[in-house]
C-alpha cells in the first residue's frame, strides 16, 4: 500500500530488456541508483513504487558509507510494461520512488491503485486527489463526468481532462515538472473513493430491486408508485457507466421517499 508521497527522485542506472542475471530472472529489469535513503530497512521481495507502479525488489545493495550510493533492482512483467510508462524510460531518467507504507508511517497522502482509463471519470472531483507517476496531487479543474475538454469543447472522442497544480517544493522533489506535452504518465485513483463509489452503486442497484418487489406486492401504494428513477436508470445503463453523483442521488431519493411513505402510513 502506498500514499503517493514521493520519498526520493532517483536515477535509473540500468535498463535491461532481457536480464539473465539472478535478480533479473530472464525478463525486463531496471536498476535504480543513489537509493541509500530508502534501503536502510530493505529486504529482497519488498515493494517499492517506481513512478507509482508497485514493483518487487529482486536484489539490492545498501551502502551507508557512500553518500550517493546504494542501488536496487526490480523486475517488470510484460503486463506492467503495457499498462504503464515504465517501458519508455531509459538509463539516466529519474523516477519517483516510495516504499510501501509501514505500520507507523504518518499517512499524509491517500491510498492509491492503478485504474483502467475508462474508470477515471467517477472518481475525479475538484479539490479531490489524483496520483501522477506516484505523486499525490490535488485536482484543480475536472471536465464533465461524461467526458470532454476542460473548456467544455467537443474533443471528438470520449476523454476526461483534469488539471493539477505543483507548488515549488513538489516540482523540486518529483520528476513530473520535467514532463513535456504528449508524454505519458501513470494515473492512480483514491482507493477510498473507489470503495465508496462501489458501495453507493451497489446500494442504488439494490434499491431498484426493492422498488420492483414493492411494486409487485402493492401496485397501488404511494411508495411503490414512487419507484426510484435513478436506480432504474442505473439498471438500464449499467452501473459502471454511472457517476458516483448519479448513484448517490438515486439512493438519497429512494431513502427520502421511503421515509415519507412510512410517515404517511402513520
Amino acid at each position: 500500500m502506498f500514499t503517493g508521497i514521493v520519498e526520493q527522485l532517483l536515477p535509473l542506472t540500468a535498463v535491461v530488456p532481457l536480464d539473465a542475471s539472478a535478480g533479473g530472472g530472464g525478463g525486463y529489469s531496471m536498476t535504480i541508483g543513489a537509493a541509500n535513503a530508502i534501503l536502510d530497512d530493505c529486504h529482497i521481495g519488498d515493494s517499492i513504487a517506481v513512478n507509482g507502479t508497485c514493483l518487487t525488489v529482486t536484489t539490492f545493495a545498501y551502502e551507508p558509507h557512500s553518500p550517493s550510493g546504494g542501488w536496487f533492482k526490480v523486475g517488470i512483467a510484460p503486463e506492467t510494461l503495457r499498462k504503464t510508462n515504465l517501458g519508455a524510460l531509459r538509463t539516466g531518467d529519474r523516477v519517483n520512488c516510495e516504499r510501501a507504507m509501514g505500520a507507523k508511517t504518518r499517512f499524509g497522502g491517500h491510498f492509491v491503485q492503478l485504474p483502467r482509463p475508462s474508470e477515471l471519470s467517477p472518481y475525479l472531483i475538484p479539490k479531490g486527489y489524483v496520483t501522477l507517476d506516484g505523486a499525490s496531487l490535488t485536482l484543480i479543474d475536472v471536465s464533465a463526468a461524461e467526458g470532454g475538454a476542460l473548456d467544455g469543447g467537443d474533443t471528438g472522442r470520449e476523454v476526461v481532462e483534469f488539471s493539477v497544480m505543483l507548488i515549488s517544493h513538489t516540482q523540486e522533489m518529483i520528476g513530473l515538472s520535467a514532463k513535456q506535452a504528449g508524454e505519458a504518465v501513470n494515473v492512480e485513483l483514491d482507493m477510498v473513493g473507489k470503495f465508496v463509489h462501489r458501495a453507493v452503486v451497489g446500494a442504488a442497484g439494490r434499491t431498484g430491486a426493492d422498488a420492483d418487489a414493492e411494486e409487485e406486492a402493492a401496485p397501488d401504494s404511494t411508495d411503490a408508485r414512487a419507484v426510484d428513477a435513478g436506480a432504474a436508470h442505473l439498471r438500464a445503463s449499467g452501473a459502471g457507466a454511472q457517476s458516483s453523483a448519479d448513484a448517490l442521488t438515486a439512493l438519497i431519493e429512494r431513502t427520502v421517499r421511503k421515509v415519507l411513505a412510512e410517515k404517511a402510513e402513520k
